[in-house]
């Protein structure tokens, strides 16, 4: 049997299935991006993410189950995209159909993204889709590697 991926907007209830994604061990060690407690995750989510009207941000299911999210958003004059999948979902392809139906629906280029290094899961994952290395950057005591899809401005 086929895996259906699709995209849909993010409904409130999908909040948790993220939250418990952001607290896995091994996806925490990859990212290198240290898990909010719940009430930080909701404030987050609610104020910076789906309070934001130039955020696009969707829910990515699997058989019609919350399997993570995908979303851009403007860091200064530069738009970032970012993801996260649950540790089921990984390896399956969820990603690059995931990535491939968002960035149809993303117009905005160029596009960043910037993994740690590391995560290389991750830095495959935008290559498949497009996104060409630009550099290493620096966030707090970790190394990033930045990847752009589209020019540079």
């Amino acid at each position: 049997m086929e895996t259906v991926v699709q995209l849909r907007d993010v409904d409130p209830a999908d909040l948790e299935a993220f939250l418990a994604y952001e607290h896995d061990p091994e996806a925490v060690r990859r990212s290198r991006f240290a898990p909010r407690e719940r009430k930080a995750f909701m404030a987050h989510w609610h104020a910076k993410v789906l309070g934001d009207p130039s955020v696009f941000v969707q829910t990515v299911l699997v058989d019609g189950e919350p399997a993570g999210n995908v979303v851009a958003w403007w860091e200064g004059d530069r738009r970032f995209l970012g993801y996260w999948f649950g540790r089921p979902y990984w390896g399956r392809g969820v990603g690059t159909a995931a990535l491939t139906a968002f960035l149809e629906r993303e117009p905005a280029r160029p596009l960043h993204a910037d993994p740690a290094v590391g995560n290389t899961g991750s830095v495959r994952l935008l290559e498949k889709c497009g996104f060409k290395a630009a550099g290493l950057a620096a966030h707090g005591e970790d190394e990033h590697v930045l990847l752009v899809l589209g020019r540079e401005v």
